[in-house]
């Protein structure tokens, strides 16, 4: 894939992304994927961690390239005067800082929102942290996996009879990268459009992004005192539903959410008879029954091979999905007919294959209109082109290492 110019409907925003690693870069490239300016702030010499985080192929961690397309780096020591002072210029002429530091940090170099907000009252700021910004565990320090855990999100999954099971990647850290891009834009709107809008800043917390989630629980526990346990699967909401085995020895998972749609599973199976048994005639009944639901349904799947019954569910309007691995996805002409998987150019690896722009906008597309950056690759842009620095003053940053 060629780097794309068109502009999305975030042109004309300018972004200071100030965080590392995956939740708050996250969301900043959800924007910038739109055609926001993000302008990625790095510490000289050592970058976001994220550059060196595994997996690795001939030394090159292999997630910067998705995370940080449509970026511009820039280098920035901000524990130094100088550097604080390049920055709150360069916030003078944004629109967003996001950050995730932990609570009270910029406060402490003197660059928080309220010291930004004077040079930029318009100053939109997203602050990400594991626990947010207030109350008793606003200063623990908060990262995916144990703000997953707190979430209560990492007791519902695994076995009964074995420990719980995190996530197998970053899942609480891309969620709440997404309230940070819905955060971001629904700001720049009150903003933008509103009588009187204004800047502000926005907490967003690792926790509270799968919390929000999970409201099932909630208003369950409240009304019945009912702790859910963990299951492999959906069972507590629609019968059958799980992961089944087909004829050929293929993993697929098939759901109905609703009676409508056992229904035409039913007639699929050729068991009309369960739509009038009062053992499972509804949703509610058949949970109850559970596992004898979903045996019945497993043992019908061993009759059929992948093929037979994608077809036979397809053309029944049954939710069903073959397990595929990413070897799947990238065979799949789906996920090529929406160009959900594209590839760009990389300094030292050739060609690499990178997630494409979701989601799909009629009118203002969103594109990759630049690579990864490299560490410190827009230094002399920015600093001379938006600063207007000139080139005596950016030799004697990079001499006292502010940038």
């Amino acid at each position: 894939m060629k780097v794309n110019k068109t502009r999305g409907p975030l042109e004309g925003i300018r972004i200071l992304d100030l965080s590392t690693v995956v939740a708050a870069p996250y969301g900043a490239a959800l924007l910038g994927d739109f055609g926001a300016e993000v302008i990625k702030v790095e510490m000289p010499e050592v970058g976001d961690p994220l550059r060196n985080l595994g997996p690795y192929y001939n030394g090159e961690g292999l997630r910067w390239p998705g995370m940080s397309r449509n970026k511009k780096s820039i280098t920035l020591d901000l524990r130094q005067e100088e550097g604080k002072e390049i920055l709150r210029k360069l916030a003078s002429k944004s629109d967003m800082v996001i950050e995730n530091f932990r609570t009270g940090t910029l406060e402490k170099w003197g660059i928080g929102y309220e010291d930004l907000k004077q040079y930029n009252p318009d100053l939109v700021m997203i602050r990400v942290t594991g626990y947010g910004q207030t109350e008793p565990y606003s200063h623990k320090a908060g990262f995916g996996t144990p703000a997953t855990a707190f979430s209560g999100f990492t007791y519902l999954h695994g076995y009964p009879d074995r420990p719980p099971i995190s996530p197998s990647f970053s899942l609480t850290d891309y969620v709440t990268g997404i309230y940070v891009a819905f955060a971001a834009v629904t700001a720049l709107y009150h903003r933008d459009c509103q009588d009187k809008g204004t800047g502000q800043y926005v907490d967003v917390s690792l926790y509270e992004s799968m919390f929000r989630m999970m409201e099932f629980l909630i208003t369950d526990y409240d009304q019945t005192g009912n702790i859910k346990e963990r299951s492999p699967g959906l069972s507590g909401h629609s019968a059958p539903a799980g992961n089944f085995l087909t004829k050929d020895g293929h993993w697929i998972i098939l759901v109905t959410s609703s009676d409508k749609t056992f229904e035409r599973l039913a007639k699929v199976m050729n068991r009309e008879d369960m739509l009038t048994d009062e053992r499972y005639h509804t949703n509610s009944i058949r949970l109850t029954r559970f596992d004898e639901v979903n045996g019945i349904v497993s043992d019908w799947v061993k009759t059929k091979t992948k093929d037979e019954l994608q077809q036979l569910l397809d053309e029944s309007g049954v939710p069903m999905s073959s397990i595929y691995s990413i070897k799947d996805i990238f065979e799949d002409p789906q996920y090529k007919a929406r160009e959900n998987i594209v590839e760009v150019d990389h300094p030292r690896l050739g060609k690499v294959k990178i997630p494409g722009i979701v989601p799909k906008f009629s009118e203002t597309p969103g594109s990759i209109r630049q690579i990864a950056p490299e560490l410190g690759e827009h230094n002399e842009e920015i600093l001379k082109n938006l600063l207007e620095l000139d080139e005596g003053t950016i030799a004697s940053l990079k001499e006292k290492k502010v940038i």
